[in-house]
């Protein structure tokens, strides 16, 4: 059963469980309808009235199968409790339901916010100092979130594991881990993994520098409403890391969305997101820290790519989108032979497409 004949046959739950969890005598649910993107979570728009109060809200559970990196319900309601007190333009959380007796999975609820995460149609609807300005402006939100460091969330956020002492050998080990797991070779990506382990040792930093990281924070998961930033969204991958995981994953090119001059999240400049991320009392930006992470960006997204195209593979769950990105993990390939400089190998003339950017 899907979840939106889940939902709908279970509005009368729902409304149970919210007069228990508010002490309402009057609550009405209405489902609006479901949200896209998110293959990993499924997100549904709901009003609910309750004594008369109107709230715009997000109910977002799990997608029918997952991917081991995402946290389940109970946990993304704690880091967003922590995110959203710090001052982050994150949702509200508002009520935790973790059990999976009232729809048949876990599932929270959250403020809805205004605006649009359409990373495609954002990147080409910025005017160059409006793309800048939003790139300022999530730069200074990426530093509100890395002013958490371990010792002031210990007890909110104690399920998440320690950072390893060398956090780039450790992930670059899980990387070939996951590979090992796959059922097919990735040679270009095993490869990868090598190069990268062998520059490793110029990027590696102490334990203090530790932050609260996203570690998915790039265009399409954050909201936009006339060129200005309205929240920061999907923080089901958070957890402890280096800051540049953030930095380097938000300048990937794999994240510019055919936008690749715009290095910046495909919506302005580099210097632009660094100079907000400063301004914001963020540490200064080392540029050569950041493209080592964003080469790191290109590997993890790789392998993201072909464990979803596995869930539909496997038939755990039959999705022409999970299968489709799969294909990813070949863009992926090129982009590392080229940053990566594989000696020999010669990228192919970039196209021009019809607005005179790079394809």
């Amino acid at each position: 059963m899907g979840l939106s004949v889940m939902l709908a046959n279970n509005i009368a739950a729902i409304e149970a469980f919210l007069r228990r969890a508010t002490g309402a005598k009057e609550v009405a649910v209405k489902l609006v309808g479901r949200l896209g993107g998110g293959a990993i979570q499924e997100n549904w728009a709901v009003d609910l009235a309750i004594d008369g109060k109107t709230i715009a809200a997000i109910l977002r559970a799990d997608a029918p199968s997952g991917i081991d990196e995402s946290w389940g319900k109970a946990q993304e309601f704690a880091l967003l409790k922590v995110v959203h007190a710090a001052g982050v333009k994150a949702p509200q959380p508002l009520w935790l339901e973790e059990t999976g007796s009232v729809i048949g999975q876990p599932f929270h609820l959250t403020q809805r916010l205004s605006g649009s995460a359409d990373p495609r149609k954002l990147v080409r609807a910025l005017e160059e100092e409006e793309g800048d300005a939003l790139a300022q402006e999530l730069g200074a939100e990426l530093a509100k979130l890395h002013r958490i460091a371990p010792a002031a969330a210990q007890a909110d956020l104690a399920f998440l594991p320690a950072p390893a002492a060398d956090l780039v050998a450790a992930r670059l080990a899980e990387f070939r881990r996951r590979l090992d797991a796959l059922p097919e070779a990735q040679p270009v990506l095993e490869w990868a993994v090598n190069r990268l382990e062998d520059e490793a040792p110029a990027y590696a930093r102490g334990g203090d520098v530790i932050r609260f990281c996203h570690r998915d924070f790039r265009t399409g998961n954050y909201l936009v409403e006339n060129a200005g930033l309205t929240g920061v969204l999907d923080f089901e991958f958070a957890g402890w890391s280096d800051p540049y995981e953030d930095l380097g994953w938000f300048c990937a090119r794999c994240w510019r969305f055919g936008m690749y001059s715009a290095e910046a999240g495909g919506i302005g400049r580099r210097d632009a997101f660094y100079a907000g991320y400063e301004a914001a009392g963020g540490a200064p930006v080392d540029d050569g820290k950041v493209r080592f992470w964003e080469q790191m960006a290109a590997l993890r997204w790789a392998i993201m790519s072909l464990e979803q195209a596995e869930r539909h593979l496997s038939g755990r769950e039959r999705s022409m989108e999970l299968a489709l990105t799969g294909l990813v993990s070949l863009e992926m390939e090129y982009d590392l032979l080229i940053d990566l400089r594989l000696p020999g190998f010669k990228p192919v003339p970039k196209k021009r497409n019809e607005e005179g950017d790079a394809a």
